[in-house]
Parts: C-alpha cells; structure tokens; sequence
C-alpha cells in the first residue's frame, strides 16, 4: 500500500449535492483528493483550521482529549481505501503500551489530525480517480462521461468552479 502524505486545501459546498466537500492535496505536489463529509465534520475542520476556540469542547476536541487523556497521541491519518463510494481511514495512535489503529471516517479522522497537527496520508491511487456520486452526472468540462475523473480532469474541474458554486463558509 502505497501511501502520499497530503493537507487540507480547501474546503467548501458542492451545489450540485447540497453536500460538503473537502479537498486534499498531495504535499508537494498536484494530485488531489476529494472527500464529500457532512455539516457537522466540515465545521469542525473549520473551526480548528480557523483556530476559533469554543466555550466547550466540540465531539473532536473531546476525541483529542480522550487519547491524550489515556496516555496517547495521534501520530498520523491513513485513508486507506473507498469502497461503494464510501471512504476509510485509520487514526495510528501511539500509547506506551504501543501503537493502536483505530477504524475511522475520513471526516473525523481530519477533524482530528488538525488538532494534533498530526500528519494526513491517502492510498496514492485514491488521489487519481473521483467518484461521482450515484445520479450525479459528470461535470461538463469533462471531455467523455465516466464514473471516474483522471487527476487532471478532477484538476481541470475544479479550476472552473465559478465562486457559487463552491460556497466558502462564513462562521
């Protein structure tokens, strides 16, 4: 398993699903990754990416603190694979007693990875395909309709996002 470490680029609305998108971005490189997450996982990702504190602890702050709190740290994020259009993650927790792998959303995984200032890493054949979304029709830069983009087709879309249809957050 091949493994590409990458950040968090931007993250935004996808009008044409109502949905949350957020996009990775392979360090050092072009290659993108993205993920459509829930309200509640994209705001907290902005709110930590913001460094907005809150009265109490958000669900991610809590998780933060639960493995601080049993004598671990987040060393790093793998999202590992995508399967029915369903992605997966792992949180590598390190604990005196050893390393943990902890089963997880990608969401929640980033959420969590940006608290620690942890290191996020994708599958390197997840940076090169899109899945569209059962019943979305592919956008129309692209050249052929396909149930997968190339990098540089997913690359090509995203450039040509007018600014409403990729919405920014305002908190």
């Amino acid at each position: 398993m091949q493994l590409v470490e990458v950040e968090v680029m931007r993250l935004g609305l996808d009008r044409s699903t109502n949905s949350y998108v957020v996009i990775l971005q392979e360090k050092g490189g072009a290659r993108l990754l993205p993920i459509w997450i829930g309200q509640p996982e994209a705001e907290s990702i902005v709110i930590e990416m913001n460094k907005l504190k809150r009265e109490r602890p958000l669900t991610h702050d809590l998780c933060k603190n639960l493995i601080i709190g049993m004598g671990g740290t987040l060393r790093r994020v793998n999202i590992t694979k995508v399967e029915n259009r369903t992605f997966y993650a792992e949180l590598h927790i390190a604990r005196n007693s050893g390393a943990v792998h902890i089963d997880a959303r990608p969401s929640d995984s980033i959420a969590i990875a940006l608290r620690f200032e942890a290191p996020i890493f994708a599958q390197e054949n997840l940076l090169t395909a899109l899945l569209l979304e059962e019943g979305q029709t592919p956008p129309e830069t692209l050249a052929e309709p396909s149930e997968e983009m190339s990098a540089e087709q997913l690359k090509e879309y995203l450039e040509n996002l007018r600014p409403e249809d990729f919405g920014k957050f305002n908190m």
